[in-house]
This record gives C-alpha cells, structure tokens and sequence, in this order.
C-alpha cells in the first residue's frame, strides 16, 4: 500500500495534514517550504495515484545545471499537494509547511534510477531530472535534482 509508511506517521486526530487517499489527479507538482527542525523544502510530484515525495534540504535549484541533494521520503497523498499550516509540535515533520510552486507536471522519461520532468509551475518551468547516486556509496533514497 503506497500511504501505508505516511499514514503510520502520523496521528490524523493531532495533525491538520490529510489523511489522504489513492487516485489520480492529472500530473501535478508541488514544493513546499518546510520549517521543521531544519529550512527544507519538499518537492513531490504525482505518480501512480500517489505524490512521489523528496525533500532537499539546500532549496529547488533554479539556474540550470545546479545539482542539489534530494532525500525520498514517503509517498504522500495527492490532497497532501494543496496542504499549508502548521504540523503541531511533538507530531512528525512538527513546523509551518508554505506553498513555494505548484503547478503540471509530465513524466518524459522514467526508470528506477533516472526521472525527466517537465514542470510548469510560477517558478518551476522546464526540464528537470532526479537522478539516483551509484557507486560504492550509493544510498537507496539519495537523488540529485537539476534543472536541465
């Protein structure tokens, strides 16, 4: 079950974060700025009915060829892409969650290391990739996102 490690997360009844379901809602895109513990925004776009969701915690890049760290994290629910408010302290991801862009997203190339997005949001417009580290170091859940 895609949500299944989100909704564990999480108490429904203490958080103002949405409970969330599984559908479809046409290729969308948001980030979110995320005051947590540390500044980091989370950058999450639809897939297979779900918000594929990373977060990076030195800011989207905006100039071409700026590579920064993503962490995946969870897969979050789509409504999840309209959320801004306060996560309660003591709750997991406690801290203000901002709107920073939304907007549609489209997959141009997908496989289990490499996706190529095309984004058109206010700030987020063009090719973007997340690419998954290799080598001896690699971890599971560490990508580089780019502009192209």
């Amino acid at each position: 079950m895609p949500l299944e490690e989100y909704k564990e997360k999480r108490d429904f009844e203490k958080t103002p974060e949405p409970a969330g379901s599984e559908g479809e809602a046409g290729g969308i895109f948001v980030v979110q700025e995320h005051q947590a513990t540390h500044l980091h925004w989370d950058f999450r776009f639809e897939l297979g009915g779900v918000l594929k969701s990373c977060a990076v915690p030195k800011g989207i890049p905006e100039e071409k060829k700026t590579k920064r760290l993503a962490v995946e994290v969870e897969d979050h629910p789509l409504e999840y892409a309209t959320f801004r408010g306060v996560i309660p302290k003591g709750e997991y991801g406690a801290g203000s969650v901002k709107i920073w862009d939304t907007g549609q997203c489209r997959i141009l190339e997908r496989d289990h290391d490499r996706y190529v997005l095309e984004l058109k949001g206010k700030r987020m417009i063009g090719r973007y990739a997340l690419v998954r580290f290799k080598g001896k170091e690699q971890k599971a859940k560490n990508w580089l996102i780019m502009k192209l």
